[in-house]
């Protein structure tokens, strides 16, 4: 039975007569049993026309009744009438919906004579099922409701699923509407908002359940049985979209933009200004009495409905972590295109992320890591920590014996790189890589060329510097990428190793961002104090070396 009251009759025979289904109906009257959503929609609307039918045979024949006024006008005699129909059916209001007469009444074999289309396989989809009645677009959710909740339909959503080949374990419904929906509901609220003010009903739009949560309901658990019984959660790391447009209607929302101009503006990524959220927010401005000089209510009845668009999967990302060692000296970091055009063959971001992305199966990817080196410089010790974002993967997890197969495939393939600790990690976790861009420290070994010859003593002095700020400004290199400023940066410690007359080693352990380079050949003046005034002489660097990236991140895995 429907948990409705006797006061709700004269709502429900109302938007039955203005062209809304039967769930619809149920929206409107806030009504929360998820399973009279899931129930076929036929067997809905006889329930509800069986509610409504005692109303129909209490209401005096046209010929003899009383002209009744229209409501705005308060004249008395239409409060004594309606005064002594609440008599009326507070008397009828023990019967229950089985209890009603088996020859429905006049009015009611109207409202079914007046509606076209069909809806046989709505919620049910057994070939035994008896003929559907006749039924029309719904003239609120275009169908939505109506057409898109049968098994059928759950049954092409669920191998639309299995053609894409994820690997889940639950599920997210997303279910995106057009945005007209919201006008349309917004007109047939206003069409019965003064029936429940004087049935003194204390609903609110606010009350009303939403489209897309009656249409989940309605849906959810059939598309979860097509899909082998897997659970339909709210928050899953998967997600499957249903789309929904309707073409004829696309402009009953431009009144709005007149009315409430400010709410629409064009945004990116947007190929209208209509946004769901756009009109919402218009609908929440709009009077009343500015609406309806706009739109009809109720809302005029379709001759079409919604149609589904191209269903969408989407797996939220994976990470995963792990340390590169980078032994070439003509290898970047990412890939180096100017102009359109490859500077290099490859790089280490492309080294690590194909064998990633191939094991995923993944769309894509993002690379991140603590810091970067230049195309000359190599990394070696531990190597530099790195993240890769693996984009909508259709595998959702692999085994530790995978992954270390992986990181013996990126080894192999190339002797410009290695990984080592490759891993899978949260999205929380990659907070800790960069920590290490600013906050940590970094070893550095640099080969320097001096202009003048020099002997050990000559530069042991080196040794005895510590904690050395230097003010750098932004690098001529890099200036084209990032902003001119002056930035404060710390060498901890140095140590001269002396080679021969015009070369030295110079092991520096220095602050996250330091530009050795910079420090010393000076930069024309940029970076100081540098090399060049410490030594009084000019000096360029041949070759330099990162040691290690103390970031204690990720975990070290055991070999």
């Amino acid at each position: 039975m429907l948990p409705l009251k006797e006061k709700d009759k004269p709502v429900v025979q109302k938007l039955l007569s203005s062209g809304c289904c039967a769930r619809c109906v149920l929206r409107f009257c806030c009504v929360l049993v998820q399973s009279l959503y899931r129930q076929p929609v036929q067997d809905t609307l006889k329930q509800l026309q069986d509610f409504v039918s005692d109303l129909d045979s209490n209401t005096p024949n046209e010929s003899t009744a009383v002209p009744k006024p229209h409501p705005a006008s308060g004249d008395q005699s239409h409060d004594a009438t309606e005064a002594k129909q609440g008599e009326d059916e507070s008397e009828e209001g023990t019967r229950t919906a089985t209890e009603q007469s088996d020859d429905p009444p006049k009015k009611r074999m109207k409202l079914d004579d007046g509606l076209k289309g069909s809806e046989a396989s709505a919620g049910s989809g057994d070939a035994e099922a008896p003929p559907a009645p006749a039924l029309g677009h719904c003239v609120v959710c275009l169908g939505v409701l109506q057409e898109y909740c049968s098994r059928d339909h759950a049954r092409k959503v669920a191998e639309a699923v299995k053609t894409e080949d994820y690997h889940f374990e639950t599920i997210l419904l997303s279910v995106s509407l057009p945005a007209q929906l919201c006008v349309r509901e917004h007109s047939c609220w206003l069409h019965v908002k003064k029936e429940m003010r004087e049935k003194v009903m204390t609903r609110v739009k606010d009350d009303i359940v939403s489209l897309k949560e009656a249409f989940k309901w309605s849906v959810q658990g059939l598309i979860a049985t097509e899909l082998g019984g897997v659970s339909v959660v709210t928050r899953s790391a998967f997600e499957v979209g249903m789309e929904f447009k309707h073409s004829p209607t696309d402009s009953d929302c431009h009144f709005l933009a007149t009315t409430c101009p400010d709410c629409f503006r064009p945004t990116k990524n947007k190929d209208s200004v209509f946004t769901r959220a756009a009109v919402i927010k218009a609908l929440e401005k709009i009077p009343d009495s500015k609406f309806l000089i706009h739109y009809p209510t109720p809302p005029g009845r379709p001759t079409s409905i919604c149609t589904s668009q191209a269903i969408q999967c989407l797996h939220t990302s994976i990470y995963v972590a792990g340390r590169y060692n980078k032994y070439s000296r003509s290898l970047s970091q990412t890939p180096w295109i100017i102009d359109g055009r490859r500077m290099m063959e490859s790089s280490v971001e492309e080294l690590i992320a194909e064998p990633l992305a191939s094991s995923f199966r993944s769309k894509g990817f993002n690379f991140s890591s603590s810091g970067r080196e230049d195309v000359d410089v190599r990394t070696l010790g531990k190597g530099r920590p790195f993240a890769m974002e693996m984009l909508n993967p259709h595998r959702n997890r692999l085994t530790k014996m995978e992954m270390k197969k992986i990181q013996e495939t990126i080894n192999t393939s190339s002797d410009k790189i290695a990984v080592r600790d490759l891993q899978i990690v949260t999205r929380e976790c990659m907070g800790h890589m960069k920590e290490g861009e600013e906050e940590k420290t970094k070893s550095y070994t640099a080969l320097v060329w001096t202009q003048k010859p020099i002997e050990k003593d000559d530069i042991i002095f080196l040794d005895d510097i510590k904690e050395l700020t230097l003010d750098q400004k932004t690098p001529l290199r890099v200036l084209h990428r990032r902003a001119l400023a002056v930035r404060q940066r710390v060498i901890h410690s140095m140590n001269a190793s002396f080679r021969d007359p015009h070369h030295f080693y110079l092991r520096l352990k220095t602050q996250a961002g330091t530009y050795i380079k910079e420090f010393v050949h000076g930069d024309f003046g940029r970076t100081k104090p540098n090399l060049c005034q410490l030594l009084k002489m000019d000096t360029d660097i041949l070759e330099l070396d990162v040691e290690s990236v103390d970031v204690d991140w990720p975990p070290t895995i055991p070999e």
